[in-house]
C-alpha cells in the first residue's frame, strides 16, 4: 500500500464498495438508444475506415502505373489509416463488445458470447483469460497471468533470473507482436516445454488457435494482396504496417493501464473471502487512467479509464468518462489514491519498470490489502 492511501476500517470498506455498487446501478438503469447509437456509429467507421485505408493501398500501389511518384505517400497514408481502424475495431468495438457491454441490445452482431474480432488470437481465449481470469484476479500473483505476459518482470515481487536481463530488448519485440503474444497466452507453451502438458493436449488447445491465425493471416497477407496483382508488394507491406501500429498502440495502452509505478501486485492470500468493497479496493490499486480528453478515450476503446473499466467492465465504455468524476470523488472521501495522468508520464513509468526490474532487486514487502481492523 503506498503512501497515498488511507488505511480504511471494515465498516468503511462495506461503504466504498456499496457507494460504487450504487453508482453502477444508476448508470446502467439510464442505458438506452444513445449507447446503441454510439456503438454503432463505432461499427460504421470501423467499416468504412477500413475501406478507405485498403482503398489508399490499392490506389498507391496501382499509381505506378500512372504517377509513379504518388506510391509511398499513398501507401504509408493507406497503412495508417488501416492500423487506425484495426485499432478502433479491437479497442472501442471487439474488447467491449467482448465484455458483454452491449448484450442488452439483443444484437446478434454485437453479441459477446459470439463476436470475433480482427486480431489473430481468438475472442474465446480472450474470454478466459482476460474477462475472467485477469478481471477476477486483478494483479494477483500467480492467478493473473498478464502480470508480465510470462514474459517480463514488472513488479519487484516476481522472482528474479538471468533471463530477465534481456527484458529490455523482448519487450520491443513483444509490443511489435502483441497481437501473436495475445494469442498464444492460453495455450501456456511453458507448461508443454516443461512436459506438464501432452503433444495431444497441447495440439487440441492449438487447433482453434491456429485456424484463426490461419484465418487472418490468409485475408491480409494473401487475399487481399493478391487483389492487386503484380502490385501486391506495396499492399501487402500496407496490411503489415497497420497491424504493427496497432500492435503498438494497443501494447503502450494495456501497459498504461497496469504498470505505472504506483501500480500494485497481491498475494493470492489476499482474495481469501474478499468482500465487494475490498475487491473495488484492489482494482482500484491495481489499475492506471490515463488524461488527454475524448480522442484518447476512442482510441484507447475508452480504457484510459482503466479504473473505471476494472470497476464496471460490462458497463458501456463510453459512460466511464461521465461516471469518472464521481469514481474520483468517492476514492477521495475515503483517502484513496486515483492514479492518473498523461500518455507520456504513465508510459515513461513502464518503460522504467521494465529496465529497472530487468536486473536483481530485493522483493519490497508489500502492503496488506485488508485494512484497519480495530477502527470502528
Amino acid at each position: 500500500m503506498t503512501s497515498r492511501n488511507r488505511a480504511l476500517s471494515p465498516a468503511e470498506l462495506d461503504r466504498f464498495g456499496e457507494e460504487l455498487d450504487a453508482l453502477r446501478a444508476r448508470t446502467v438503469a439510464t442505458l438506452g438508444q444513445r449507447d446503441a447509437n454510439y456503438i454503432r456509429r463505432i461499427v460504421a467507421w470501423v467499416r468504412w475506415s477500413e475501406v478507405a485505408g485498403r482503398g489508399l493501398l490499392y490506389v498507391g500501389a496501382f499509381s505506378l502505373l500512372f504517377a509513379p511518384a504518388l506510391l509511398w505517400p499513398l501507401c504509408v497514408l493507406g497503412a495508417v489509416v488501416l492500423g487506425l481502424s484495426k485499432i478502433l475495431e479491437n479497442m472501442e468495438l471487439g474488447h467491449n463488445v467482448i465484455h458483454g457491454q452491449y448484450d442488452w441490445m439483443r444484437d446478434p452482431h454485437l453479441d459477446g458470447r459470439s463476436y470475433e474480432w480482427d486480431i489473430v488470437g481468438t475472442a474465446e481465449n480472450w474470454r478466459y483469460t482476460h474477462n475472467y481470469r485477469h478481471h477476477t484476479y486483478t494483479n494477483v500473483r500467480g492467478l493473473d497471468d498478464d502480470i508480465g505476459y510470462g514474459l517480463l518482470r514488472i513488479f519487484p515481487e516476481q522472482r528474479w533470473r538471468p533471463y530477465y536481463l534481456a527484458q529490455p530488448v523482448i519487450a520491443v519485440v513483444f509490443a511489435v507482436l502483441f497481437e501473436w503474444g495475445v494469442a498464444i497466452q492460453n495455450l501456456k507453451l511453458g507448461r508443454w516445454i516443461a512436459g506438464k502438458i501432452t503433444h495431444r493436449q497441447m495440439w487440441r488447445k492449438f487447433v482453434p488457435v491456429g485456424r484463426k491465425m490461419g484465418r487472418q493471416i490468409v485475408k491480409d497477407y494473401v487475399v487481399f494482396p493478391a487483389l492487386a496483382g503484380p502490385f501486391f508488394l506495396p499492399v501487402l507491406l500496407g496490411n503489415v504496417v497497420a497491424n504493427v501500429i496497432r500492435n503498438l498502440w494497443t501494447y503502450t495502452i494495456i501497459f498504461c493501464g497496469h504498470f505505472t509505478t504506483d501500480a500494485e501486485t497481491f498475494p493470492k492470500e489476499c482474495i481469501r473471502n474478499e468482500s465487494r468493497g475490498h475487491w473495488y479496493l484492489r482494482q482500484l490499486r491495481g489499475s492506471s487512467n490515463i488524461s488527454g480528453g475524448r480522442l484518447i478515450d476512442v482510441l484507447s476503446g475508452n480504457l484510459s479509464h482503466q479504473i473505471e473499466h476494472h470497476f464496471y467492465p460490462d458497463v458501456p465504455a463510453n459512460r466511464y468518462a461521465e461516471v469518472a468524476p464521481t469514481v474520483r470523488e468517492i476514492c477521495a472521501r475515503y483517502g484513496q489514491h486515483y492514479n492518473t495522468g498523461s500518455l507520456p508520464k504513465q508510459f515513461g513509468q513502464v518503460i522504467w519498470r521494465i529496465v529497472r526490474h530487468a536486473f536483481p532487486s530485493r522483493p519490497r514487502k508489500a502492503a496488506p490489502l485488508v485494512l484497519n481492523t480495530d477502527a470502528a
